[in-house]
């Protein structure tokens, strides 16, 4: 088994990296795979980080923040991949939740990843660009394996939204569920990692740990430690589930 994880930043492939430790996996190498995703002269790139345990591997790469970020990153790491290639692409990291569904500190576990203003604007509201004839707007993803990493770290399981624009305001937060009744969480990487994946007919899954809540803009509320010691014990029970699992039951 060999997993990809994608992370928008360095905190986060870090919580991840202790959770693997928990789970038995050991540092194995890292490696310099594009440059840095910030442009600057002070910036450095990155690395994806390999570890390793009884013959399975799990890598893991912080892409860079936003779903062209996530996807570049991804399609990098999965382009250069060795034999045998990654069986599984995972996108994780903290995110916002919907209140009375994924509390602050809580796991959510993906059902479908959807890209929630990749559209246009009209007078009657929001169109998806599935409607509009361009492309689509959502990826359905693993039923099978998403229900057992759901059991296995207690998580709720629903959709997670991608976008581009943190939602900051009450209003917001009511038009996203009115268009999607079943959306648990919102980050902005998890469409472009899909993205990235299914160019390589790989399945995709995402994992976040709630952070904040999704609404009216309040940084004293935010509980981002909490949330990625979240990340930690999720990657701590994950491998388990992952080691069992193949690609063909996806």
């Amino acid at each position: 088994m060999r997993v990809l994880v994608v992370t928008a930043v360095a905190a986060e492939s870090d919580s991840v990296a202790a959770g693997l430790a928990v789970a038995g996996y050991a540092r194995l190498d890292e490696e310099v795979i594009r440059r840095a995703p910030f442009a600057g002269p002070e910036s450095s790139p990155s690395p994806l980080t390999r570890y390793g345990r009884a013959g399975h591997e799990i890598h893991v790469y912080p892409a860079g923040v936003g779903p062209a970020a996530a996807a570049a990153g991804t399609a990098v790491a999965l382009g250069r991949a060795q034999d045998p290639g990654y069986d599984l692409v995972i996108s994780t990291g903290i995110g916002g939740g919907f209140p009375g569904v994924a509390p602050l500190g809580s796991l959510v576990v993906s059902s479908r990843i959807v890209a929630a203003d990749l559209g246009a604007g009209s007078p009657d509201g929001f169109i998806p660009v599935a409607e509009l004839g361009f492309g689509r707007d959502q990826v359905h993803l693993s039923v099978p394996l998403g229900r057992r990493v759901m059991r296995a770290l207690g998580a709720a399981y629903g959709t997670v939204l991608t976008v581009t624009t943190a939602t900051g305001t009450a209003e917001r937060a009511a038009e996203l569920l009115a268009r999607h009744p079943s959306a648990v969480a919102e980050a902005m990487e998890g469409f472009g990692v899909a993205e990235a994946a299914d160019q390589y007919g790989l399945p995709v899954l995402e994992v976040r740990a709630i952070s904040n809540s999704i609404g009216p803009r309040d940084r004293s509320a935010w509980r981002i430690g909490d949330a990625l010691a979240a990340l930690t014990d999720a990657f701590g029970k994950l491998p388990p589930v992952l080691e069992s699992w193949t690609s063909y039951e996806h």
